[in-house]
């Protein structure tokens, strides 16, 4: 039985407060939902890395509202004390009413407890009114889709002072347009530090230092299960995908040679019944 408490963004706020570390991982559907919140894990986000890591699309711009509504729910359907919260993909919230609207489908659709969505002190008035429509808000700078595709580059932000200025302006814009908490990925650590000290919400880091209130990671690639990426800040807990390959093959091989499956994994007729059943088909 779960008697872990339910967590909110008040929760995460106390944590901060008393230096309680926050943790962050992904999910996709119901299985992996529901193992992160047995192990405790604060906020389990509904990531568009569906796109690739679920999909196997080669990028995760084109992921749909739709498709975060659906992996929303299978999630939800997992989860009964960690919280969780949905990106808004890409391209889903490019003027006001459109980011309420899609923020507002994903809270009553999905049954998500918060959206997650990368940004910059420009999307502060986007931030600002899907708070004030009730909605939650986890934010996002740094290393971003929306990074990538202004840049065509996959290289890392805040190389020198003016662009670790300016990540220090977006994070300071959302948080004061009503952001509950930061991610900020892969950015030096000791921006992460700054950034950590000069918020009063919860900042989680994504490759950007320990001195950050928290740490996420996208689980498939801490548990070994994605490996098309291995970026420095990726520790990989488990190689569950050698031990998932080795187990279908197993399979395969005594299927083959007839190894499984055996008496024990066979249902049996009762001797009457089955001379019964031979004498009515003749």
């Amino acid at each position: 039985m779960n008697t872990r408490p339910k967590v909110t963004v008040a929760a995460l706020r106390n944590k901060k407060r008393s230096s309680q570390k926050i943790t962050l991982l992904t999910a996709y559907d119901f299985p992996m939902a529901s193992f992160l919140d047995q192990a405790g894990i604060d906020i389990v986000l509904v990531s568009d890395a569906i796109g690739t890591i679920a999909n196997g699309k080669p990028e995760a711009v084109s992921v749909t509202v739709d498709e975060m509504v659906y992996h929303t729910r299978a999630v939800r359907n997992g989860v009964k004390s960690s919280m969780v919260v949905t990106t808004l993909p890409f391209g889903s919230y490019n003027c006001i009413n459109e980011a309420v609207a899609n923020a507002t489908r994903i809270m009553k659709e999905g049954g998500s407890d918060a959206v997650h969505l990368e940004g910059t002190d420009q999307s502060a008035e986007i931030v600002r009114s899907i708070v004030n429509s009730g909605i939650p808000v986890l934010g996002h700078i740094g290393f971003t889709k929306q990074f990538m595709v202004l840049s065509g580059t996959i290289s890392l932000p805040a190389k020198d002072a003016e662009s670790s200025k300016r990540m220090i302006n977006d994070a300071m814009a959302m948080a004061q347009s009503g952001a509950f908490g930061m991610i900020v990925e892969c950015l030096p650590k000791s921006l992460g530090e700054i950034i950590t000290r000069s918020l009063e919400i919860p900042v989680i880091s994504i490759g950007s230092g320990s001195y950050c209130d928290g740490q996420g990671l996208v689980s498939q690639d801490m548990l070994g299960l994605f490996k098309e990426l291995s970026p420095r800040f990726l520790k990989v807990y488990a190689d569950l995908q050698q031990v998932t390959v080795s187990a279908v093959t197993q399979f395969r091989n005594e299927v083959e040679s007839g190894q499984f499956p055996t008496e024990q994994h066979s249902y049996s007729l009762d001797d009457r019944e089955l001379d019964k059943l031979l004498n009515q088909i003749g």
